[in-house]
């Protein structure tokens, strides 16, 4: 009950503000309390101990010493500025590199690698210009038989249709079947037309699956930096392959 009655007292005890600048002092701002002496206070003792141990640090300078981090810092208006190495990084990358994750950049590069693969197994990689090309060796017993040599004659189809790699049929073959497929002109260039843009495109999926795959790993190897194991750059970085380390191999328990 008396903690009740103690309550309600002072419920009904007049509130204590804290005194406000007088009318005559107002042009002098804000009436300075207690707690705001001791901030400014803490805060001019702070800058004195940095100034003193700066006048220390100054004083106790051996002017012999040298560090290799000398060699990359210049003075540039009395602030040290530390020469930055360029990295070997094209624009797309750097910024792919600053805004994407490596997961995202790794499931990018799966779908499109996916995609090549679907390309080259509905192309059959026919005619294609990045296709090593392939040799056919024919082999003989006299020099005779060398000079004599037909292609055509020896593959029995028309000299027309030698240098098909696919759809080569033999002379026979032509005498006993018709035609299949389509014969019009502009039909085939139309056909030609749209196979040679699918080989185009193979080639342009080919490229970014690369470029990818090399950002990838740069981001990767950002990474693989962060760890504080010691380590020694054997490769520097360039656009189409990232800079290589070597860490120091350390025992895990």
């Amino acid at each position: 009950m008396a903690a009740a009655f103690r309550k309600a007292a002072k419920s009904r005890q007049r509130e204590h503000r804290e005194r406000s600048q007088p009318s005559f002092r107002k042009h002098l701002g804000l009436l300075e309390k207690k707690k705001d002496y001791k901030l400014r206070a803490d805060d001019y003792r702070k800058k004195q101990e940095y100034l003193r141990a700066l006048r220390k640090k100054a004083l106790e300078k051996n002017p012999d010493e040298f560090y290799y981090k000398m060699t990359r810092v210049k003075l540039q208006d009395g602030v040290h500025v530390i020469k930055e190495t360029k990295e070997e990084v094209t624009p797309e990358q750097l910024k792919l590199m600053r805004t994407q994750d490596v997961k995202y950049i790794e499931m990018k590069r799966v779908a499109e690698a996916k995609k090549i693969e679907r390309l080259k197994s509905e192309l059959h990689l026919l005619d294609f210009q990045g296709k090593q090309q392939n040799k056919h060796v024919f082999f003989f017993d006299t020099k005779k038989e060398v000079e004599q040599f037909d292609i055509a004659t020896h593959l029995r189809t028309a000299p027309e249709l030698v240098d098909r790699v696919f759809n080569r049929p033999t002379i026979e073959t032509l005498q006993k079947e018709k035609v299949k497929g389509v014969n019009h002109k502009n039909r085939l260039k139309r056909i030609a037309k749209e196979r040679q843009k699918q080989y185009n495109c193979l080639t342009q999926r080919i490229e970014r699956e690369k470029k990818l795959f090399v950002i990838a790993q740069k981001i990767q190897t950002r990474k693989d930096l962060l760890d504080k194991t010691r380590k020694v750059k054997v490769k520097k970085e360039t656009v189409n392959s990232p800079a290589i380390y070597k860490f120091e191999s350390r025992r895990k328990r």
